[in-house]
């Protein structure tokens, strides 16, 4: 179960309710240790293998938190500082992950900001239509550029 974009092992399940055993390293790199009893976040089950892959991949492993720096409503959009560290994965039409929801990059990211657009149904029925400026949201970058990067060294990519 991925819990606003980080994967966890459900251990136990109650009336309307799961549990998990959380991790320090998942409470250090993204926003559940914020979370209290009645939080809204976005629960997305695993894709079941075989199934049909009708977006980007996303996997689950938060890379770190970024900050909203800003919110639009025309077009619906929000604008995130993910740091350096993380925005050197930001392209243009390239694929993010924020709280778990898959999303294209909008044109001219710099340094660690980046814009996403969001259609209406995906702002009414996620948590991305709750959040303002100072909000903690979860960034999964796109895995391939972290292969690329792997593959030839940080000081080619």
């Amino acid at each position: 179960m991925s819990v606003n974009g980080a994967c966890q092992t459900v251990i136990g399940t109650g009336a309307g309710s799961f549990s998990c055993d959380v991790l320090p390293e998942t409470l250090r790199v993204t926003n559940l240790g914020q979370l209290r009893a009645g939080s809204a976040v976005n629960l997305e089950r695993a894709l079941e293998a075989g199934a049909r892959l009708g977006g980007h991949i996303v996997n689950g492993h938060v890379d770190g938190i970024g900050r909203v720096v800003r919110v639009t409503r025309d077009p619906l959009g929000i604008e995130i500082d993910a740091g350096r560290d993380l925005g050197k994965y930001m392209v243009s039409k390239g694929s993010v992950a924020v709280d778990g929801v898959s999303l294209t990059i909008g044109p001219d990211p710099e340094g660690g900001r980046f814009r996403v657009f969001i259609i209406p149904q995906t702002w009414d029925t996620t948590t991305l239509g709750k959040v303002r400026p100072g909000s903690r949201v979860n960034i999964e970058v796109d895995i391939l550029a972290k292969y690329i990067e792997r593959f030839m060294g940080p000081e080619r990519a």
